[in-house]
């Protein structure tokens, strides 16, 4: 009888300790499954390298990611999986559970940004956009660093021209230069071997076929229009005919700080400078803006055409001539329609 009470007595007690464990544990992995309101929303936590899961759920308890180290500690321990984390800069929304916390530090969820370099921006328009630029408004120094491209350019003194237009997921702590980096290494990747191989045929340089594309990609009103707009310009260079790429005397005030946004300012198309293709001949220097890859295979691949000249029409598109005469008559009509347009907003004005 006293061995049985003594082996009840026994099983009670294992028992409890057992229902006790359970409730701790139950609670324990409730803890981490439920949210936390903190107050590092708004930080950036970075994971070092090399950082073992007690130096993360130490660094995530002090920041106030996780209210309750040890049932973080105890999970990881437990599940192999968990064990793998990723180093990386960190946002953690608040409130969130330790669960999810450490969930987007093992996928190596990054805190990233998006930065968007559309077609036809120039260097300095690209610096507006850059998270650590100068303050004095002066060029970020990496836009003026011609290294990253000098093996396939050598005559570039900027980046201008080869800052590929993309949208770039980025990290929140990327600096100007990496940035940078990146969109240039996408332009690498747009001048196939294909696209080398037109160069060479054709005999320009890639520094000649940038330049010719950020002209096609300023002037060009749709895709459509790309190689019709290179054709004028292949066109002209053959005969010996400056270009009178409008784009190009803005671009050259641009440079001196002159720039006053009326292209019907006749100062600007005299403009002695050698990116105005109104007094230079040939293609300008360098690139005015970042092409599009669909103009860097225009410049390339020019409609076969007779047009040496374009201008404005209705609906923002282009009207293509072949004589002085035609572009003649294709000029007066578009006066005469910016000058209904004028009429017509004068009209609305005085109505309002």
């Amino acid at each position: 009888m006293a061995r049985s009470r003594r082996w009840l007595t026994w099983l009670g007690l294992t028992l409890s300790a057992l229902s006790v464990a359970a409730a701790v544990g139950f609670g324990a992995y409730r803890s981490l499954k439920t949210s936390v309101t903190h107050h590092a929303a708004e930080e950036i936590i970075t994971i070092e390298p090399g950082m073992g899961a007690r130096e993360v759920v130490e660094l995530l308890y002090e920041r106030g990611v996780i209210a309750n180290r040890y049932p973080a500690l105890a999970y990881l321990m437990l599940n192999p999986a968990g064990r793998r984390l990723q180093a990386g800069d960190y946002e953690f929304e608040s409130p969130i559970s330790p669960l999810a916390a450490l969930d987007k530090i093992r996928r190596g969820a990054v805190a990233t940004r998006k930065i968007m370099f559309r077609p036809g921006l120039t260097i300095y328009e690209v610096n507006e956009l850059l998270p650590n630029r100068p303050l004095d408004g002066k060029l970020d120094p990496t836009l003026l660093d011609a290294r990253l491209i000098a093996d396939l350019d050598p005559r570039a003194t900027s980046l201008e021209g080869y800052i590929f237009p993309d949208t770039y997921t980025v990290s929140k702590r990327a600096t100007s230069a990496e940035i940078l980096a990146e969109a240039v290494a996408r332009f690498r990747r747009a001048w196939t071997p294909e696209l080398r191989q037109q160069a060479e045929a054709r005999r320009m340089t890639l520094r000649e076929v940038v330049t010719l594309a950020s002209l096609i990609e300023e002037e060009a009103a749709d895709d459509a229009e790309r190689p019709l707009v290179s054709s004028v310009f292949h066109n002209r260079l053959r005969k010996g005919m400056r270009l009178e790429c409008d784009p190009t005397f803005i671009y050259a005030a641009k440079l001196v700080g002159a720039w006053d946004g009326n292209v019907n300012n006749p100062a600007h198309r005299r403009r002695l400078s050698a990116y105005n293709t109104y007094v230079s001949m040939g293609l300008p220097p360098g690139p005015i803006a970042s092409p599009s890859e669909k103009s860097l295979r225009a410049a390339l691949q020019p409609a076969q055409t007779d047009y040496i000249y374009f201008v404005l029409s209705a609906g923002g598109r282009h009207r293509f001539s072949r004589t002085e005469a035609e572009h003649q008559v294709a000029v007066a009509e578009y006066r005469k329609l910016q000058q209904t347009q004028r009429q017509t907003l004068h009209t609305q004005d005085i109505k309002k």
